[in-house]
Parts: structure tokens; C-alpha cells; sequence
């Protein structure tokens, strides 16, 4: 196989067709804006918004710090969108940072991010989430005490097994999952807000006065902190993960990500301004999970209808999350860097079904193991590393290659921002609080290396595989997809 030059204007189509006597099989082209703006915010309103305010708070150390670090958040996720933006309308290619990085970096790196994240980062994220949706849907049948790990476990386990089903199906259902539990979250997110502002209303301020009394952080704190604001933040790129799906990705991209992104941020600040209403910032601080106790707060004998809420909106949020992560998988071996069978769709219902599969192993390997959540933390550096590469090479090209044809631009100051961002975000907490576990992760990323060049840099292919991905082939049926020039 050999990697496109960066001008290729190459995607996959909408839907099959027979030319010179043989049927070409292509994705669908099946996310609308409404879709497009349900998928962004959809999976950045996951189990984050419920669970991090307590952690952001204790990093900053009072509410007025801690609502300047998620306002800054949500502008430093628009201001990456923006950029991102920018490159999925000269890059028309699905797969995020990954097709950006290869197009613009080479195959080395590109090979790196996909196979931390393919293997490790995508399926932890998606089984961090499923277990916190796991924890809430079933809090209700176990009043007083805490849920069964074995319990919890396989229903996290069931939850990414429906939701592989769904998104191998079809591309519109899954799409049209996430509608639905997009709007059944903003309502719930709606009735908090609501909430907050009748506690205001009645007068109860005391957190906000004196608001930046007793701040106490640091430069590595500051870092850490944004790192959990972040994680709420988390999803406002998944939209260039499947820019091949998009109707007219040159408007829709743009357009879903100016809607959805400041929706979000605004919702977000309602909603610690609302937690903070009905709980002192020690009270906060003390909470387990700070939606469960602003419920106990503020809705009494209705307080269980928040553990639906966080439910439905982590459900929302690992469908976009898988939704998202197998196209990186699918894109990955589509260029040749990971094997040919996850670069296949299904005849019939046009989806990258072996991706999603494999995706869905990993997720499940991470359940079972149940040590991972300490990794995912410590991935986020990384994420914001490869987020950094990314914006570089966007900068790259508006200084080096300003006539390639693009349809949106955004302004340079932007990108430049986000870079800076990205390496603060990345070397501030290392400086001020090295720990070892950042090395292991390094070392993993790196272990790469052994897999690169003896099968994608000098393409070695033991024969027994061939004969594997035919009998998958013919298993899962599925066949190679075909991409024609716009």
C-alpha cells in the first residue's frame, strides 16, 4: 500500500455502485448536522461533568478558580476545533489526528498514534466510561451500600456488547442513538440548571462570596486540574474521525462544531454554579459522585432520577465514543498500518464491522482486567501531545503550504494558542510532579518500534495471514472498501 500524498483529495463515497463491471463498496455518507452536533456533544457529555467538578475544585482550591479553569477549558476545546476544523477541509479524509499526522508527518509517528491508541487508549477510554454507566445504572437496586464489583463488571460488559450490535448494524441507528440519548442528557443537564437557579433565586450565594479565598495552586496543580476539566471536554475532535461520513463535510464540520462546543461550555458552567448553589465547596469536596448529592440536595425522594441521568448520559457517551474509535482502527489499516481484515466493511450494511469488533474485544480485556484507570489519567498528557503535533502541522501548513484548497480558515493566533496549551499541558505536571508511571507509558508507545518496521516499513507478511483474513473474510462478510478521487 502506499500513503497518499497530502493534495489527495480522496474519500470514501456514500453508498455502493457497479462501474466497469465491478461493485465498488463504500461507507455511507450518513451524519447530518444535527447528527454531527449530537455526536460532539453527545460524547463530551459523558460521566466527566458528574464526577470531576469535586477534583477540579480540590486542585484550585476555591469555586471562582475553579470556574475560570472550565470556562477556559471549553475555550481551549473551541479554539482546538476550530483549528481542527481548519484541516478537515483540506484533509477530507476520516481518522483525526491520525490521518492529519500521516498526511503532514510521514508513517512513523502516524504509526505510534495509532497503535497506542487502537490498542490501549481508545478501548480504556470507552471501558471507563461503560463502568461508570455500569455504577450508576445499577446504584438503585443496592440502597445503602456499594454495587458489586462482578455486577458492575458485566454490565459494563453487556453495555459495549449493545452497543458493538448497534454500530455494526447500521450507521443511521447508531447515529440516531445518539440523538436520542444527546437530548435525553441535555434535559437532564437542564433540570439542574434549573435547580441551581431557584437555590439562587432564594438566595443562597455563600459559596460565590469570597469567591477566590484560599486558592492555592501551582503551576502543576493549574495542570492538573485542566486535565480533569479536560476529560469533560473530551470529544470535541471525534467529529474528524469521520469526516468520509459527513453530508458536505466543508459546512457541516465547521457549523456542528461552533454549535455544539459553546453549548456544551455553557451548559458546563451552569451546572458547577448549580452544584455550588446547593453545596458548600467543603461539602463538594467531601461528595463521592456531586450530581448523586445535589440530587439528595435539591430533588429529594426524586434524587434517583440524577443515577438515571448519569446512566443515560454515559450510555450517550460510549456510542459516540465507539462510534468514533473504530474509525481510527478502520482508518489504521486502510493505509496499511494495522492488519488488512479491520480495514474491511460489511456487504450489506456498509460498516466497518471488523474495527468495531476488535475495538470491542479491547474494551472487553480492559473490563475484565480492571486495572486500567490510573493508565487512562496518565494518558492524558499523551493525548494532549499528539493534540499538540496536530495543531503544528496545521501551522505547518498555513506557513509553508497556503495555496492548498480549503474552505474554512481560522485565524493563526489560534492554532498558536492551543500549541502553547498543549505544551503546558504536557510538561507542567511532569516538571512539578514526575512520576514513574509516565515513563512506563512512554516505553509502551515506543514498544512500537518492534512492530513497525519489520511489518509496515519493510512489509513483512506471514502468509498464514492471508489465509486468516480470508476465512474472516468470508466469517464476518465483509470486503475491502474502495476510494475514488472528488
Amino acid at each position: 500500500k502506499t500513503i497518499n500524498p497530502l493534495h489527495s483529495t480522496d474519500s470514501l463515497h456514500s453508498s455502493t455502485d457497479v462501474s466497469q463491471g465491478k461493485e465498488k463498496l463504500r461507507l455511507k455518507q450518513e451524519v447530518g448536522l444535527i447528527s454531527g452536533v449530537s455526536l460532539i456533544a453527545g460524547t463530551m457529555i459523558g460521566s466527566g461533568i458528574f464526577m470531576s467538578p469535586e477534583w477540579v475544585l480540590h486542585h484550585m482550591g476555591n469555586p471562582a478558580s475553579s470556574l475560570l479553569v472550565w470556562a477556559a477549558c471549553g475555550l481551549l476545546a473551541m479554539f482546538g476545533a476550530l483549528s481542527y476544523a481548519e484541516l478537515g477541509t483540506i484533509i477530507k479524509e476520516s481518522g483525526g489526528e491520525y490521518i492529519y499526522i500521516l498526511r503532514i508527518f510521514g508513517s512513523f509517528p502516524a504509526f505510534l498514534f495509532a497503535y497506542t491508541s487502537v490498542i490501549l487508549v481508545r478501548p480504556a477510554g470507552l471501558a471507563a466510561v461503560c463502568l461508570s454507566f455500569a455504577e450508576y445504572a445499577i446504584a438503585p437496586f443496592y440502597p445503602g451500600c456499594s454495587s458489586p464489583q462482578v455486577a458492575i463488571k458485566c454490565t459494563a460488559a453487556a453495555c459495549i456488547l449493545i452497543l458493538t450490535i448497534i454500530n455494526c448494524l447500521n450507521v443511521r441507528l447508531a447515529t440516531s442513538v445518539m440523538n436520542v440519548f444527546t437530548a435525553a442528557k441535555l434535559l437532564a443537564l437542564f433540570v439542574i440548571v434549573v435547580g441551581g437557579l431557584v437555590l439562587l433565586a432564594k438566595g443562597q450565594t455563600q459559596s460565590f462570596q469570597n469567591g477566590f479565598q484560599g486558592t492555592t495552586a501551582g503551576i502543576g496543580t493549574i495542570g492538573v486540574a485542566f486535565y480533569q476539566g479536560l476529560w469533560s471536554y473530551d470529544g470535541w475532535n471525534n467529529l474528524n474521525y469521520v469526516t468520509e461520513e459527513l453530508k458536505k463535510p466543508e459546512v457541516t464540520l465547521p457549523r456542528a462544531l461552533m454549535i455544539a462546543i459553546p453549548l456544551v461550555t455553557c451548559l458546563y458552567l451552569l451546572v458547577n454554579v448549580s452544584y455550588l448553589a446547593a453545596m458548600t465547596p467543603s461539602e463538594l469536596l467531601s461528595s463521592g459522585a456531586v450530581a448523586v448529592t445535589w440530587g439528595d440536595k435539591v430533588l429529594g425522594s426524586w434524587a434517583w432520577l440524577i443515577s438515571l441521568s448519569v446512566a443515560l448520559s454515559t450510555f450517550g457517551s460510549s456510542n459516540g465514543t465507539f462510534f468514533s474509535g473504530g474509525r481510527v482502527c478502520y482508518i489504521a489499516a486502510r493505509e496499511g498500518h494495522m492488519p488488512d481484515i479491520l480495514s474491511m466493511a460489511h456487504v450489506r450494511c456498509l460498516t466497518p464491522s471488523p474495527a468495531l469488533l476488535f475495538t470491542s474485544a479491547m474494551s472487553l480485556i480492559m473490563i475484565i482486567s480492571g486495572n486500567f484507570t490510573s493508565i487512562v489519567n496518565f494518558f492524558s498528557f499523551m493525548a494532549w501531545f499528539f493534540y499538540g503535533m496536530t495543531i503544528s502541522g496545521l501551522l505547518y501548513l498555513k506557513i509553508k503550504k497556503p495555496e492548498l484548497p480549503r474552505s474554512y480558515k481560522v485565524p493563526i493566533i489560534i492554532p498558536i494558542i492551543v500549541l502553547m496549551a498543549a505544551v503546558y499541558l504536557v510538561l507542567a505536571p511532569i516538571i512539578d510532579q514526575p512520576q514513574i508511571e509516565i515513563l512506563y507509558i512512554v516505553l509502551f508507545i515506543f514498544s512500537g518500534i518492534i512492530f513497525y518496521f519489520p511489518l509496515v516499513h519493510f512489509k513483512y507478511h506471514p502468509r498464514f495471514l492471508q489465509t486468516v483474513t480470508l476465512h474472516l473474510q468470508l466469517l464476518l462478510e465483509v470486503a475491502p472498501t474502495t476510494r475514488d478521487a472528488n
